[in-house]
């Protein structure tokens, strides 16, 4: 009970952070995490994730059914059960519409983490899954091939996923993609060239350091 309280109490901070620093608006979003082994705690369909409780959130089975809980989750958690469903390490799971990161896909500009080491460190490669309408079977179809090799990935006009083995990691990788996508727009605009990723043997290096 004690652990179910603390994960509330996470997740509930998560949808206050993303709400705090712009990465969702109104009712987007959704955030998940794993509760136990066969259940999920995850956010209610349509709310406003800056004003929810912790006692307002679901528990589901990994097919997305309620098992405690008013409401329905978010047509979005197909997303959340394709990852738990690939990805034994992955504990959490958020998806957010940050701005930029999200205007970097509808450029067509693909995310280089290869340019910034502290990306390449704690995240790794960045994708962008094709577009896909949203609510629908087309999102966990758009990003199956790339769950199992990513812990972020873009989708196209629709925001990010990014996952991790708590919920505050998963929200930090987001914070940081967004923040180092402003790093690359301001290098564009002062270079007049997106910059260059780092040279192989120096990603090798960092590659050294990821535990």
């Amino acid at each position: 009970m004690q652990e179910e309280l603390r994960l509330r109490e996470d997740l509930i901070w998560v949808c206050r952070q993303l709400d705090r620093n712009g990465l969702i608006a109104a009712t987007d979003g959704n955030v998940s995490c794993r509760l136990g082994e066969k259940s999920l705690l995850v956010t209610p369909g349509g709310t406003c994730k800056a004003q929810l409780q912790p006692g307002e959130l679901l528990i589901t089975d990994l097919e997305g059914r309620v098992l405690q809980g008013l409401g329905v989750p978010s047509s979005e958690i197909r997303m959340h059960l394709l990852v738990y469903a690939k990805r034994a390490d992955v504990q959490a799971a958020v998806h957010a519409h940050p701005p930029l990161l999200t205007a970097f896909t509808l450029a067509g500009v693909p995310f280089l983490a290869e340019t910034l080491p502290e990306v390449w460190l704690n995240i790794g490669p960045v994708a962008t899954a094709p577009y896909a309408t949203p609510s629908t079977e087309e999102v966990p179809t758009a990003i199956s091939r790339l769950i199992g090799s990513h812990q972020a990935v873009l989708l196209e006009r629709h925001g990010s996923l990014t996952l991790g083995k708590d919920l505050r990691e998963a929200y930090f990788r987001l914070e940081k993609l967004e923040h180092a996508a402003h790093v690359l727009l301001y290098a564009r605009l002062l270079g007049r060239q997106m910059p260059a990723p780092l040279p192989e043997e120096e990603l090798a290096k960092l590659s050294c350091l990821i535990p």
